[in-house]
């Protein structure tokens, strides 16, 4: 049996500060991004639209139990099975729904930018089936996420503290590890990736021969979202690749390597988490038209404020008009 309480030293000095930062900087990013999109005038206006705001929901969700994890990396799981359960099903949930929205970002803006004429065929019917499937995300990440509800325990080590884990069945090479392994990395990982690159090809090959360049600015803000999400995620899901070929024959058997496996596991997840915070940011710098909502509704408050300043030195105020009737923003920018 290996020592490896230098393994949870290391996580209880490392975890809970960027928990906390990516749970301060993400709350305020996805509730800034779903206050846009639920208060803004005809905001949901193409299915992008009602899968970015699915993509916040999502994060939101996902955020609610850093601290959680940052209190059990430091002092142990206090919290009972039952959310230790729920809690761990939450993050499985947030990756499988995050990487399935994404595919379907990818696929509707080559409906959009590659076959216009059925694109605009749709167009009355595109609102309500973005909605349909993003019912049908959230249960498949849901259903993906069973295993992680199943298989979480609240375990003790060595010293008495308790811990958060999943137990696997101890079956014939670890076959259900191997499998729920595979599941996550083939279907959240790889499935939609080759999805979004044979997409993002076509549309690519398509911009290059088209002469307006405002498509350009609608594709800026999808790039950059997946490219983010695949860059926090492609180095757990190889981790994760390693953990199953560790569970069928045991390749590490090194004490000192499993626990700097252990080690890497942990960055390797918390750089996973941290696009919860960086996609709302990504929105706001790259996204036209999520900035100039964003402005919009920066103006409207601070003329409130003013006014009612204004309001106790005047007996009749006289308030601005700040918001537009009419939508100027051009319907590709995001």
């Amino acid at each position: 049996m290996c020592d490896k309480s230098w393994v949870r030293e290391f996580r209880g000095l490392y975890e809970p500060p960027l928990y906390w930062l990516i749970f301060s900087l993400g709350a305020v990013g996805n509730l800034m991004v779903v206050f846009i999109f639920t208060t803004v005038r005809h905001r949901l206006k193409t299915m992008t639209d009602v899968y970015l705001l699915n993509l916040a929901v999502a994060d939101l969700l996902f955020l609610g139990t850093l601290p959680f994890w940052a209190a059990d990396a430091t002092r142990g799981w206090v919290f009972g099975l039952g959310l230790c359960k729920i809690l761990s099903a939450v993050y499985k949930i947030n990756f499988f729904s995050s990487m399935l929205l994404l595919t379907c970002i990818s696929v509707d803006r080559y409906v959009a930018i590659v076959q216009v004429t059925k694109a605009h065929n749709l167009k009355n019917k595109r609102l309500f089936v973005s909605k349909l499937v993003c019912l049908a995300v959230w249960i498949i990440s849901s259903l993906l996420a069973l295993p992680e509800f199943i298989f979480a325990q609240v375990k003790p080590d060595h010293r008495g503290n308790s811990f958060c884990v999943l137990v696997y069945p101890n079956n014939l090479f670890n076959r259900t590890k191997i499998l729920v392994l595979a599941l996550q990395v083939c279907v959240g990982f790889c499935l939609p990736l080759l999805v979004m690159v044979l997409c993002y090809s076509v549309i690519i090959r398509t911009l290059l021969q088209a002469k307006s360049f405002e498509k350009h600015k609608a594709l800026r803000v999808i790039f950059a979202v997946v490219a983010v999400f695949v860059l926090s995620q492609l180095p757990y899901n190889g981790l994760l690749v390693v953990d199953a070929t560790q569970a069928a024959n045991t390749t590490i058997k090194d004490c000192a390597i499993s626990g700097h496996f252990d080690v890497a596991g942990q960055i390797a997840k918390s750089l996973a988490y941290t696009h919860a915070c960086i996609n709302p940011f990504l929105y706001v710098f790259i996204g036209v038209r999520f900035r100039k909502d964003l402005l919009r509704l920066l103006r409207q408050y601070t003329c409130g404020l003013n006014q009612r300043g204004l309001n106790k030195m005047q007996a009749v105020p006289k308030r601005p008009s700040v918001m537009s009737d009419t939508e100027t923003t051009p319907a590709l920018s995001l």
